[in-house]
């Protein structure tokens, strides 16, 4: 008798293959699924029934062939023919969490690859019925009808598919055994490929070794074989009361911290994702996990983990486990935790950030740029009575020179995480000081002029401030080491943010000019202070003409710019220019003019840098 599927099967198969399902390989994790179902669901009834799944292809075909729990010809109509049913959920919905599948998909799947399918079964809860026949095609057809007892003898069932034209490749032997140890390489039963077994039990983590050693070797090399790289390390993750076994492997190279995580999940053997993102917290981004669970729940595809309550409180346990391994390391191996860390200190860092005690532990391990070159804060802070810090790598490069020779120490917390950890050691080392350093402190380090000195140089330095104050910017005179810095530029974030409320201000209309002036502070002003000891500013002190004082002053305001390495504002390249061509122009100015010629009679011959 003919029947017809109670969906439009054409429409089930578009939305499988193009919109549930990543790839027409899944049908045959959905084979295996409904073969481990039936066995799992047959030993509830008889615990010592043989657990198979076998798989023969060959020729456009593939047979299935489980030793499981079978179906009747009712169950057969109820079950196969209607999405959302199966009969893991007829009289065992107690027993549900024992079984994979948790969608009803099941043979539907199929039709991805396949144009029929048909299915021989018997069941093994009633011994009497006899064996039935469920065969379906692509069109949305099926037939059902029984078989002479004959036809199959013992409980269980076989799955038979004929590829869709086109599709004969997913079929052949050299595909399915790929795929099958590809899903199946876990499964508690006996899973094959004509003789060949799938299954690899135990897995590489359960396994017995003669020690230590063996055990990292076999761990690595599973590691290689799944990932492509060798591990700096390998975590256990065997967390019984979560339903977790499995390793986490340490990267050998740094990568970034936005980059997802490609960890490998099994639900009860069977391979879920590759690309469980959010199995570990966002830290721990330096591993890549390979899992077995019993506990974590499956998308409708069945390619992903549902981002539940339990998928949280496993990603928690893990992270407890991942931060475990480090403060082990930090307790006991000292060597291996150095290496680690000079690889992914950063994700060290991120998580020290929210945990006091792991901060406390990495303190004398985790490295920060300082002034003093690359160490730990543990031991910058003995040797500094008040721990400065720039908030950004720029900030940072303005100081550090001038910085270590007054005696100043400064660590660049530019870096990503780095401030808030300066920030945190005084929680993590009591009785530490810790301050942002600002223009006033690097100002206050440096020593201050003779008065006599500094009087004589008022002419000059009137001159450089009316230079250099349209930049928003102020002349100090400072002596300072080291001899060869003719000037430093100093600028906090309060001196920038007032330019660039005050460049907003000139540009916008009345009422934003307005508003934007409102919100002026003090005025904060970045600062050329110029070093009193270097030959040069003497020289340019002695300019015979105030306007090539002036240059002189905004070519050191420039090359003091570009040594803090900051990025350069369209006015500061513009200056850079400016200022490049007016000290050329009074250079070769005694080459081609008389004399005591005070100024040229022709505009276009005036030296760059002169007023018109």
């Amino acid at each position: 008798m003919s029947h017809s599927f109670q969906v439009d099967l054409r429409g089930l198969v578009d939305l499988l293959s193009h919109h549930l399902y990543s790839s027409p390989k899944v049908y045959l994790r959905e084979l295996l699924q409904n073969g481990v179902d039936a066995v799992t669901a047959r030993r509830l009834v008889e615990p010592d029934a043989p657990g198979t799944v076998l798989l023969h292809p060959g020729d456009g075909e593939l047979r299935v062939e489980d030793s499981g729990i079978g179906l009747t010809e009712a169950e057969v109509h109820g079950l196969l023919a209607t999405i959302g049913r199966s009969s893991k959920r007829d009289g065992l919905e107690s027993a549900r969490s024992e079984f994979l599948g948790q969608f009803g998909i099941g043979l539907l799947a199929c039709f991805v690859v396949a144009e029929e399918i048909r299915v021989v079964s018997r069941s093994a809860r009633d011994r009497s019925a006899p064996p039935v026949e469920w065969r379906a095609r692509d069109d949305g057809s099926y037939t059902v009808r029984t078989l002479p007892p004959a036809a199959r003898t013992e409980p269980g069932t076989t799955v038979r598919l004929i590829a869709r034209t086109g599709c004969e490749e997913w079929l052949s032997a050299e595909r399915v055994t790929r795929l099958a140890r590809h899903f199946g390489s876990l499964l508690p039963h006996d899973v094959r490929v004509g003789d060949v077994p799938v299954a690899e039990r135990p897995a590489v983590w359960e396994r017995a070794y003669t020690g230590p050693d063996a055990r990292r070797a076999a761990l690595a090399a599973h590691c290689r074989d799944t990932f492509g790289f060798a591990p700096l390390d390998a975590i256990e993750l065997d967390v019984p009361l979560a339903g977790l076994r499995g390793v986490a492997y340490v990267l050998p190279t740094a990568v970034s911290p936005a980059r997802r995580g490609a960890h490998r999940v099994h639900l009860k053997g069977m391979l879920l994702t590759e690309r469980a993102d959010e199995l570990l917290p966002d830290w721990a981004f330096f591993v890549r996990c390979v899992l077995d669970s019993d506990s974590l729940r499956p998308t409708a595809s069945r390619e992903n983990l549902y981002d539940d309550d339990t998928l949280a409180a496993v990603r928690e346990v893990l992270g407890e486990r991942i931060r475990g391994w480090l403060t082990e390391l930090a307790a006991g191996d000292r060597e291996r935790l150095t290496h680690f860390l000079s690889v992914h200190h950063l994700g060290v860092k991120s998580l020290a950030r929210h945990d006091p005690g792991l901060l406390q532990v990495m303190l004398p391990w985790l490295p920060f740029e300082t002034t003093d070159g690359t160490i730990s804060l543990e031991e910058f802070a003995r040797r500094h009575p008040v721990v400065h810090f720039t908030r950004s790598a720029e900030e940072f490069r303005q100081v550090s020179a001038i910085a270590a020779a007054q005696g100043i120490g400064v660590v660049n917390g530019g870096y990503t995480y780095d401030s808030e950890l300066v920030e945190l050691l005084p929680t993590a080392r009591p009785g530490s000081t810790v301050a942002e350093l600002d223009t006033d402190t690097v100002t206050a380090h440096l020593d201050s002029v003779d008065p006599e000195r500094e009087l004589a140089l008022a002419p000059f330095l009137a001159v450089a401030r009316a230079a250099l104050d349209p930049l928003g910017c102020d002349v100090v005179l400072r002596a300072f080491q080291p001899v060869t810095v003719p000037a430093l530029h100093l600028d906090d974030r309060d001196a920038r943010h007032e330019r660039d409320r005050a460049e907003a201000a000139e540009a916008a209309d009345g009422l934003w000019a307005g508003i934007l002036g409102s919100l002026r502070g003090g005025r904060p002003r970045a600062r050329l202070v110029l070093n009193h000891l270097n030959p040069l500013v003497h020289r340019m002190a002695k300019a015979p003409d105030d306007r090539l004082a002036a240059t002189a002053v905004e070519a050191l305001y420039g090359q003091a710019l570009l040594m803090s390495r900051r990025p350069l504002r369209p006015a500061d390249s513009a200056l850079l220019n400016r200022t490049f061509l007016g000290l050329l122009g009074w250079a070769v100015r005694p080459l081609d003019r008389p004399e005591g010629l005070d100024r040229p009679d022709d505009p276009t011959e005036r030296p760059a840098g002169e007023p018109r």
